[in-house]
């Protein structure tokens, strides 16, 4: 099952008080970049996998959804999103992402937002996706990017032999991650950009269009608080169609 770190207490607040979790979309650097990755959802069906506090649920029905359906693991999450929807289009379900199933040819569009670096078998949720999705229907995420996801583990390891090993960092050395992000021991996937690509390549996708986001110079002008993520890409943005 997914590590469900949004529903302990410590993790839940901290989140709770990022500027994302409070203004909604307008305050993640990376919005108006996917944003931009989005097909026309007039009339469409719409999933949001880690819908979180479902600002993009309200949103995708703002921007014409007919039907919009938020999963989480965190019943935290599902709370708040349902305090603040009152719109009957928009359902939320608990759902492990690590065990997702999805109705064939349900939807038109599924979405996600730096959910995907916590799964672990992400290609069955790949292979979900595009069966949950209609021919030509638009799969668009984000994840943290592989930059930032590939340090991990600053202590020493142990092999199973009980000899010491050293402390995963490397980009190329793929698998999992614990850092220390509002919690201690938050638990997530490292993969590479071409991973990312080629899972989707290789169950039934053809990707159209891939941006790795930084802030440019304006962008830090703007917003102080963003110095040091116009030093490298902060987010993986992915667009496929099925």
């Amino acid at each position: 099952m997914t590590q469900n770190i949004y529903d302990t207490p410590e993790f839940f607040a901290g989140y709770s008080r990022l500027p994302r979790s409070v203004e909604g979309l307008p305050a993640a650097p990376e919005w108006p970049t996917l944003q931009s990755m989005l097909p026309d959802l007039q009339g469409r069906r719409v999933a949001d996998l880690g819908c979180g506090f479902g600002w993009f649920c309200r949103w995708a029905r703002d921007a014409g959804a007919a039907a919009v359906l938020g999963l989480d693991v965190s019943e935290n999450m599902l709370a708040r999103a349902r305090e603040t929807t009152g719109d009957p289009a928009i359902r939320y379900e608990r759902a492990d992402l690590e065990a997702l199933a999805l109705a064939e040819g349900a939807f038109d569009l599924v979405y996600s937002s730096l959910a995907l670096h916590y799964i672990e078998n992400l290609r069955g949720l790949f292979q979900q996706v595009r069966c949950g999705l209609v021919p030509g229907g638009r799969f668009v995420f984000s994840v943290e990017h592989p930059m930032y996801t590939a340090p991990g583990r600053p202590a020493w390891t142990r092999d199973p032999d009980g000899r010491l090993a050293w402390p995963v960092n490397s980009y190329a050395e793929e698998g999992t991650r614990s850092t220390d992000w509002l919690a201690k021991g938050v638990i997530k996937q490292h993969r590479t950009v071409a991973t990312y690509a080629n899972l989707l390549i290789a169950t039934g996708f053809t990707i159209a269009r891939l941006e790795e986001w930084s802030a440019s110079a304006d962008d830090v002008a703007a917003h102080p608080d963003w110095a040091g993520a116009d030093e490298r890409p902060s987010f993986l943005l992915m667009s496929a169609q099925r």
